[in-house]
């Protein structure tokens, strides 16, 4: 009995230790404050990141159209129109899904902020119906140049889509951006919700009229950001949004009847990201069919649902094709930035459990059902996964926990910021003298989720490694909502958004 009381004395006092979790409140914080380190243009006098400053201030003028501001997409210094436009669509859907528990933890009003610093640069990309900005910068210069952004010495292109050069993708995502912060900000600023709708309804319209990929006129984006899915699903994820955001049938007519010639009803699939949509599609979809709100097109809203659980049974490894894990059970699709899709996939997880829970409803898997309950409990798994329960006991989240990233592949924060050293930072010297620096980060990229392991769960933290130390804006996103929800629990009955 001595040894059994020890023993349980033992145990309450790891207890603390080995069940407190995570503090899903601060990994909210610190993944929100990654997009002030990501900030181009003109930094605000609020600007909690306070190792930048002012960037890319010329940025458009060249081409008589004003362009400061918006995101630097990674650790580079290019703003890539896709990509951010994806981040900004996924930020407000998180904002969207789990707003309440975003105020809860006193972040709503930050996370708001972020989103409309991405959406205030997109109205400037569209100074036109039929014409939309779509990329400052080029990869191929800026990556023979180890600068902080307030050095930039490499060209500020401007790239733009019209008429004559489409980009359906590139003007469907921005479409979905813009209608999904005008949902957002409806209840807070009127005034620009309405704004961001009209921007976004000519855009949609340009899309659909102008169909082509943006890559084929903005040929820089191919090798960084290239339309490999194509632009079908764009458009079917901007009407999506836009029949969220408006309420308009026309939208839902239009998935109805694009739904196969477009691929949503045709395409299972078991990724979702920047550059392939369908799954996202079909969850939005899926909703309004979950809602009772299909009326005559529920057959076809049907063939979405079925798409959209595809996607949900192959993540939980329940499905006929299912994601490949890694031994610690971190989902895994490829070497290079991983965790874009992790953070994707737990968002998909997390939402469609809490749509099916509104429903009453479970999923069928072709290995069996699966609860709402188990949904949200594989998706914690992955981001818990990300926040340091790996076999590593690392935390790919930059700031988060005792163990993380210390040689990001990034280049604002790997050199000493421009407000302890002023001394400009030439292209080649940033690459002599700090890329090749086995220190630390002399900046805390805090809440920076990188790209993560590989398929075995192994990571080197050298800067070098871009596959794995390299964070994303599109890897953030995301994992806002599914933190919010984690932290503070289910929103069936509060959303902020119909």
């Amino acid at each position: 009995m001595a040894a059994i009381a020890l023993l349980l004395q033992v145990l309450l006092f790891l207890a603390p230790s080995l069940g407190a979790g995570h503090d899903y409140r601060s990994a909210l914080r610190k993944s929100i404050l990654f997009f002030e380190a990501q900030r181009s243009g003109y930094l605000p006098a609020h600007q909690r990141v306070n190792w930048r400053d002012n960037s890319g201030l010329q940025d458009g003028k060249a081409s008589g159209v004003d362009l400061v501001g918006g995101y630097y997409d990674a650790g580079d210094n290019v703003k890539f129109g896709l990509p951010m436009a994806f981040t900004i669509t996924m930020m407000s859907w998180s904002i969207a899904e789990y707003g309440r528990q975003m105020a809860a933890a006193g972040e709503l009003g930050h996370a708001l902020e972020a989103v409309k610093w991405g959406t205030d640069y997109l109205i400037k990309a569209h100074p036109q119906p039929y014409v939309l900005y779509g990329e400052v910068g080029d990869g191929n210069s800026d990556h023979r140049c180890w600068q902080r952004p307030e050095d930039m010495t490499t060209p500020r292109t401007a790239y733009r889509i019209d008429v004559d050069n489409p980009g359906s993708d590139l003007a469907g995502e921005t479409v979905a951006a813009m209608a999904s912060a005008a949902i957002v900000f409806r209840r807070f600023n009127p005034a620009y919700s309405d704004e961001l709708l009209r921007h976004a309804k000519q855009l949609f319209e340009f899309a659909d009229k102008h169909r082509g990929k943006y890559d084929s006129s903005i040929k820089v984006a191919q090798k960084y950001y290239g339309s490999y899915s194509g632009y079908n699903d764009e458009l079917l994820w901007a009407a999506a949004w836009m029949h969220r955001a408006t309420g308009d049938l026309r939208y839902l007519d239009y998935l109805a009847d694009n739904g196969r010639s477009l691929g949503g009803t045709v395409w299972a699939m078991a990724e979702f990201g920047w550059g392939m949509k369908y799954a996202g599609v079909q969850v939005l979809v899926s909703k309004v069919l979950l809602q009772g709100k299909a009326a005559h097109r529920e057959a076809v809203f049907e063939q979405y649902k079925q798409k959209a659980e595809f996607f949900m049974c192959a993540c939980l490894g329940k499905g006929t094709r299912n994601v490949r894990r890694t031994p610690g059970g971190l989902l895994f699709r490829q070497r290079w930035n991983n965790l874009q899709f992790v953070s994707s996939a737990a968002f998909l997880l997390t939402v469609y459990s809490d749509y099916l829970s509104s429903a009453g409803r479970t999923l069928s898997c072709a290995a069996g059902e699966a609860s709402p309950a188990e949904l949200q409990s594989f998706a914690k798994s992955q981001v818990d996964y990300v926040l340091g329960d790996n076999p590593r006991a690392t935390s790919y989240m930059v700031g988060y926990g005792k163990t993380y990233p210390q040689q990001v592949h990034h280049r604002a924060s790997s050199i000493v910021s421009i407000k302890v050293d002023p001394a400009f930072v030439s292209c080649r010297g940033g690459y002599n003298t700090w890329f090749v620096s086995k220190a630390g980060d002399p900046n805390l990229l805090e809440g920076a989720i990188v790209g993560g392991p590989d398929a075995y769960d192994n990571f080197a933290d050298v800067r070098d490694n871009y596959e794995q130390t390299e964070p994303a804006t599109y890897n953030n996103a995301p994992m806002l909502g599914v933190l919010a929800r984690l932290y503070g629990g289910d929103s069936r009955f509060n959303q902020l958004s119909p």
